[in-house]
């Protein structure tokens, strides 16, 4: 007989102990590079949402991540070629905001003191020494990312990416140059797109100010919430058919506070339920003010400047006035003209900055956008035809909703931190744009002029984001990997990037390849604190993962994740949850130290002769081999939550609870033959084995730590391949008999509990099942039953007559037990009573269905039969309940 030296685990777990040694070498073994799998694997791709270079691994990247990497460790172990690509986000405005700062604090100096050179070369210095800090942190968290294909945003390849598409959409008329209106932040002073603008609900005040008609004959009275902006007024709007305004189109009223005069125009645009029905056209201050002006040739006055203080075009009085402060100076001088027409409290959504908060201010400015129309066309066109496909399904009739209303993207940012805009313009105003592979021009392409000045813009961050998992792949090159892994297979994200950057990523991969970027979008919720609120720096409930996996261990974390992930719904997420996975852990581990130490040094075979065992094993191999079909079934369609419960309950109830403490007197009875011994140790490792592999994808630490001491090859986990559902192993009648049972032990166990009786005082009962082969099988380990439950005598059979017995039922099977003569509690007295009612209830209704000729006469016979034997079980039940009530003295 061959041996084998298993090393016994240490009795307590310690996590801290062995996952960053797990980690590091099997990242330097190259096991998470798609070139360990065989040549001819198929691919499996995906790319992370890359952090930004300022940030640290908060809750939703760990979110992210675990599920990310489930995903991949569970692909590779079914022996698919896996790249996970990990990389780092530029973060334009975030990365310039913070090393301003910092400049400021050590040096008092500016961007401007420093100049453009040596300021970028700043950022670049603060960010390269950065850019390693959340990819180790990744790393931490367990993420079997191919580290050899890191990629950067801002990266030579990336740069080369961004320059392509851009002078491939301006020679395809797409991007274009234009004076539009744009969200401007003055803080950061950079415009910013529509996403990246917060809209918070406001409580303010609805002005109303009189603006008196020019002839002399009265006046129009306007509602505004910013009474600042009226002094850049170049029009006053009613709607075309109220008739409170009828024939004042075309005259002119003279503009507050200003002496100039301003036309009365119409337009449908007007809501007459507003206010007064009359509104300002300020077209250089409002969104719908610049299209009115727009139609109607009105001039734009630009009163407030890109510094939020008021221009010289705002009048002497103002010019140089924060734009706040301006508001309260306007109303003063309002009210002592008397134009003052009174105010009420006003909600309004303010448009304010998602990086700094700071109230934006709608201008208009010269900027670079991107007509996105006709590529979200193509987008959609593609995800209507499934090429792919959203989890949860609902997302994409919102990603739908939001390509069909889609507006032109404003991509040019006024920083100096990011990808420069290859646009280059003379003296004379022309605009010389490169075609795609060609070099810096040396000349103006519609003058000659050799006098060229580059654009001073970078690119929105969201430009070079939206080229993956393209440019990571290597395009516009025709890489290998572009070839083999484009498109890749799955996107996992949050729903609030849904927009920046995966609708944007779908338009590029369809437009620019002619494939969509990846075949499925699984969305998950965002994390809350376990009271369901969000999480905040101010609230002081914000949870850091690298602490929680120093505290519980990277594999409580993610499985605690994992459990919570759901359908796309937020998560609430705290120390009590990843408490519960640690316990599980340990427990895991606990049962490990059992079964290593019950196997011995024998060598024992890896596949077990199914059709020679017992119901007890029998049962526990066909129970794994459905619980591998259920992750599996799962995490094909995302649902992680389901694959990690499936496998928490089948490692804690089955294996755990139940199977262990059935074999423990098999393996340790001397009587016992040594061959049922063998075959039961067989058994046990391999289901130890299977439910490691099981687990790995979601704890892939402890999982191999436990591996090592039990197979001696720890390190080949992430390769070994994931446990399939076994047809062989198929047991129906086995998996019934051992689920009654467990039902018929436990519900004994709690029989005691609830009486108050000791768990060691003996019973006599009986289970009341149909003859048939569960009967037989029931009968055939009566002794078990016995054993477990602690009882005196145990009958099976169809009626089982034990004068005075309490009645029950265990799923199918009928329970008759004598228990000592008791008062009932009043819980359990309630309790019985509110079931009898039930039954009272729904059988009256049976027999009213019964006593109805028409339904006698019309329903099918089986549909009859059925009811009647409804109706039967009712009245057997009844009796059952009636008789422990009167053997309670009820």
């Amino acid at each position: 007989m061959k041996t084998v030296t298993r090393p016994e685990l240490p009795k307590t777990f310690d996590p801290d102990a062995f996952e960053r040694k797990w980690y590091r070498q099997q990242e330097e073994a190259g096991h998470f590079r798609p070139e360990i799998a065989r040549e001819d694997a198929a691919p499996y791709a995906i790319v992370i949402p890359p952090p930004n270079v300022t940030g640290v691994l908060h809750i939703g990247h760990a979110l992210g991540r675990t599920l990310e990497d489930v995903l991949c460790r569970w692909r590779r172990m079914q022996g698919r070629a896996v790249l996970w690509l990990p990389g780092v986000d530029h973060a334009g405005i975030a990365t310039q905001m913070v090393v301003e700062r910092d400049l400021a604090e050590r040096t008092g100096k500016s961007r401007h003191d420093l100049g453009r050179e040596e300021f970028v070369a700043l950022c670049r210095e603060w960010a390269d020494a950065r850019r390693g800090d959340i990819l180790n942190q990744i790393r931490r968290l367990g993420c079997s990312c191919d580290f050899t294909r890191e990629y950067y945003t801002l990266d030579e390849a990336r740069s080369r990416a961004v320059r392509e598409v851009f002078c491939t959409l301006y020679h395809q008329g797409l991007a274009y140059r234009a004076d539009r209106m744009v969200n401007w932040c003055p803080r950061c002073a950079t415009v910013l797109s529509d996403l990246e603008v917060n809209h918070v609900e406001s409580s303010g005040l609805l002005w109303s100010v009189a603006y008196p008609l020019e002839d002399g004959t009265g006046e129009l009275v306007v509602a505004t919430t910013r009474p600042e902006t009226m002094l850049g007024d170049t029009a006053v709007a009613v709607h075309p058919e109220d008739e409170r305004y009828a024939g004042l189109a075309g005259k002119r009223v003279r503009l507050p506070l200003t002496g100039r005069t301003i036309p009365v125009i119409a337009d449908e645009m007007v809501d007459r339920a507003f206010g007064t029905g009359v509104v300002k056209i300020t077209p250089a201050h409002d969104p719908n003010d610049f299209e009115a002006g727009r139609r109607h040739g009105l001039e734009f006055v630009s009163a407030i400047g890109f510094d939020a203080k008021m221009t010289a075009a705002a009048g002497a009085a103002y010019a140089g006035t924060d734009r706040f402060a301006a508001r309260k100076a306007v109303l003063k001088d309002l009210d002592a003209q008397g134009l003052r027409r009174g105010e009420k409290p006003h909600t309004s959504a303010v448009g304010r900055c998602q990086r700094c908060d700071t109230v934006l201010e709608p201008l208009v400015s010269l900027q670079w956008f991107v007509k996105v129309q006709p590529l979200a066309e193509k987008a959609v066109a593609a995800s209507d035809a499934l090429e792919v496909r959203f989890s949860p399904e609902s997302w994409k009739k919102t990603y739908d909703e939001w390509m069909r209303n889609i507006r032109d993207w404003c991509v040019s940012r006024q920083l100096w931190w990011g990808h420069e805009i290859p646009a280059w313009y003379c003296p004379d105003g022309h605009v010389t744009v490169p075609r795609p592979g060609e070099p810096d021009p040396k000349a103006c392409a519609a003058c000659g002029s050799a006098a060229l000045t580059r654009d001073g813009d970078v690119f929105d961050t969201w430009f070079s984001s939206w080229l993956m998992p393209l440019s990571v792949l290597g395009w516009p090159e025709r890489t290998k990997d572009l070839a083999r892994f484009y498109p890749t297979d799955v996107l996992v994200t949050a729903f609030d990037i849904l927009f920046f950057w995966v609708a944007r990523m779908i338009m590029a991969g369809v437009w620019f390849e002619g494939k969509v970027p990846f075949r499925d979008v699984c969305i998950h919720g965002l994390v809350r604190d376990e009271r369901g609120q969000k999480m905040s720096k101010t609230k002081g409930n914000v949870i850091d993962p690298l602490l929680m996996c120093d505290e519980f261990g990277a594999d409580a974390v993610r499985f605690a994740l994992a459990v919570l992930s759901g359908t796309g719904r937020d998560l609430p997420f705290g120390t009590t949850r990843v408490a519960g996975s640690r316990a599980f852990a340990t427990k895991v581990w606990n049962a490990a130290r059992f079964a290593i130490g019950m196997l011995g040094d024998e060598e024992l075979p890896d596949e077990v002769d199914f059709a020679s065992l017992g119901t007890v094993d029998r049962w526990i191999l066909a129970r794994l081999s459905e619980t591998a079909a259920k992750v599996d079934g799962s995490l094909e369609v995302f649902r992680f939550d389901e694959a990690a419960n499936a496998l928490y309950g089948f490692f804690w109830s089955e294996f755990c609870d139940w199977y262990v403490e059935l074999v423990k007197p098999v393996l340790r009875d001397p009587s016992r033959p040594e061959e049922e011994k063998r075959k039961t140790r067989a058994v046990l490792r391999r289901v130890l084995l299977d439910s490691l592999a099981l687990l790995h994808p979601f704890m892939p630490f402890v999982t191999c730590e436990i591996r090592e001491a039990l197979n001696a090859d720890g390190a080949a986990l992430p390769l070994t391949s994931f446990p399939r559902e076994r047809e062989e192993w198929r047991d129906p009648l086995a998996v019934e008999t051992m689920e009654t049972v467990e039902a018929a032990v436990t519900r004994l166990r709690n029989l005691r509990a609830e009486r108050g009786l000791a768990q060691t005082t003996p019973l006599a009962a009986g289970l009341e099942v149909p003859a048939g082969p569960l009967a037989d099988a029931l009968r055939a380990h009566a002794d078990l039953v016995s054993s477990l439950a602690r009882l005196s005598s145990l009958v099976v059979a169809e009626k089982v007559d034990i004068p005075g017995a309490f009645h029950d039922h265990v799923g199918s099977v009928g329970l008759a037990v004598l228990l000592p003569a008791r008062e009932l509690s009043p819980a359990e007295r309630s309790r019985i009573e509110k079931e009898l009612a039930t039954i009272d209830k729904e059988a009256a209704a049976l027999k009213r269905k019964l006593a109805d000729e028409s339904f006698l006469s019309r329903a099918p016979a089986a549909v009859v039969e059925k009811a009647r034997q409804q109706l039967a079980d009712l009245e057997t039940r009844r009796g059952k309940l009636s008789g422990n009530l009167a053997a309670s003295g009820g």
